[in-house]
């Protein structure tokens, strides 16, 4: 399915104006990028190319779409024609997927003719605004939750498509599993998931529902312990399976009381192995207050798939350069509170000792050892890239860990490196 009218109307109006007045081929240069992270926050992780670079690969006007742009008179016929035969020939780099970020990174830019990175702006912003922005909550749920394990269970706050979108970026930024289950399919994200209040409301016992799951999942299920009696919810999940219960989850109340008190009475039981799993409204807050609590895993939802407070990560798509009369021009907005750095820019970490001291961004190559660059090509005729999951994955684990200890505070502060540019 083509993915060219996902996209704002303006992108094609101006698209119209600029091949009626012969400036379309005009070779230029965007990029984009935030002005601030969000505030308070120390870092954000850029995510989204993994599905972006197929969306562009399928950005084609087929006869489905021209029709509709005829029939509505969106665009004259001279741009009918250019984009019944558009296909996005220019080059695309950009910071890796999983890769940390700051304000006024360069997380992608697009070169090419204007015509053909107009048209991509929209696409390029709704994809890459959403998964950063849950990939920068993810990763400040995994800092808070350690070495305990995340499973993502947004799907059913979240639009569909954004669902599974929202198990992938969080999967890149360390989550474990996803209770979706196309992004099962699509991404191989381990999935997980057993039983919620309805089945044990559907027996006419507790005890009933437990057999029928134990029966049905074995010995690994997950016991959901609050539908009614959370104390004698314990004893019959231990009792229905000679205490071989693998996990609990406690979905209500005060989670770290809870977590205390079934652990107790799990090993008063002897079943000393059981895990304990807490849900209900959790974000990276709530879970480093359980910091202490005897909590195995933790499932997020709401807080998660809406970015925890921060549902976009604010990114902007801006013309940074133009070629004009056979020189490359650099250029920027200079409206109040929205200026941009100028020309097309390659960013760098510069490393010592392992730690991450600054980003620097430079309209030329940096000749400094201690510079980590951060931009790789995905686009272009000597791009062979390919999306790669479990790459993302290690890619923000390893840019995590350059940085200073600061970086994985949760309370407000300024972000953990500052970003130089010279031209």
């Amino acid at each position: 399915m083509s993915s060219a009218l996902k996209t704002d109307r303006y992108e094609l109006t101006m698209l119209d104006a600029a091949i009626q007045a012969g400036v379309g081929s005009k070779q230029v240069v965007f990029e984009v990028f935030s002005r601030n992270l969000p505030a308070g926050r120390r870092f954000g992780v850029f995510a989204g190319t993994g599905r972006l670079i197929p969306e562009i690969q399928n950005f084609k006007f087929e006869q489905k779409e021209l029709a509709f742009l005829e029939d509505q008179q969106i665009v004259s016929k001279q741009t009918l024609d250019w984009l019944a035969n558009f296909s996005f020939g220019g080059e695309i780099v950009g910071f890796s997927e999983g890769e940390i970020y700051f304000g006024n990174s360069p997380v992608l830019t697009v070169s090419g003719t204007f015509a053909e990175c107009v048209v991509l702006e929209t696409l390029i912003l709704s994809v890459l605004n959403y998964d950063s922005a849950v990939a920068s909550a993810a990763a400040r749920m995994r800092v808070a939750a350690g070495d305990r394990k995340l499973v993502e269970m947004g799907s059913r706050r979240a639009n569909e498509d954004a669902a599974v979108a929202a198990a992938r970026a969080s999967f890149i930024a360390g989550f474990d599993a996803t209770s979706n289950l196309l992004a099962h399919q699509q991404y191989q994200i381990p999935s997980t998931g057993t039983s919620g209040h309805a089945f044990t409301l559907l027996f006419e016992s507790e005890q009933e529902a437990f057999q029928a799951q134990h029966d049905a999942m074995g010995d690994q299920t997950t016991f959901l312990l609050d539908t009614f009696d959370v104390e004698k919810a314990v004893e019959t999940a231990v009792r229905t399976t000679d205490g071989r219960l693998g996990n609990v989850r406690i979905d209500s109340g005060d989670l770290s009381e809870s977590a205390h008190r079934v652990r107790n009475q799990l090993d008063s039981l002897g079943a000393t192995k059981t895990q304990i799993t807490v849900t209900n409204d959790l974000d990276e807050d709530a879970i480093a207050g359980l910091s202490a609590a005897p909590v195995d895993g933790f499932g997020v939802g709401t807080s998660l798939v809406t970015g925890s407070g921060h549902p976009t990560a604010s990114f902007v798509y801006k013309l940074v350069s133009k070629f004009e009369n056979g020189e490359w021009l650099d250029v920027s907005k200079k409206s109040m509170g929205k200026q941009n750095l100028p020309g097309k820019k390659s960013a760098y970490r510069i490393i010592d000792k392992g730690v991450a001291q600054r980003d620097e961004l430079s309209t030329s190559e940096l000749q400094d050892s201690n510079a980590r660059p951060l931009q790789i090509q995905y686009f272009g005729q000597s791009s062979d890239w390919k999306p790669d999951l479990q790459s993302a994955r290690k890619r923000f684990q390893s840019s995590l860990n350059e940085l200073p200890a600061s970086a994985r505070r949760l309370s407000d502060g300024d972000p953990a490196l500052e970003v130089g540019f010279t031209s």
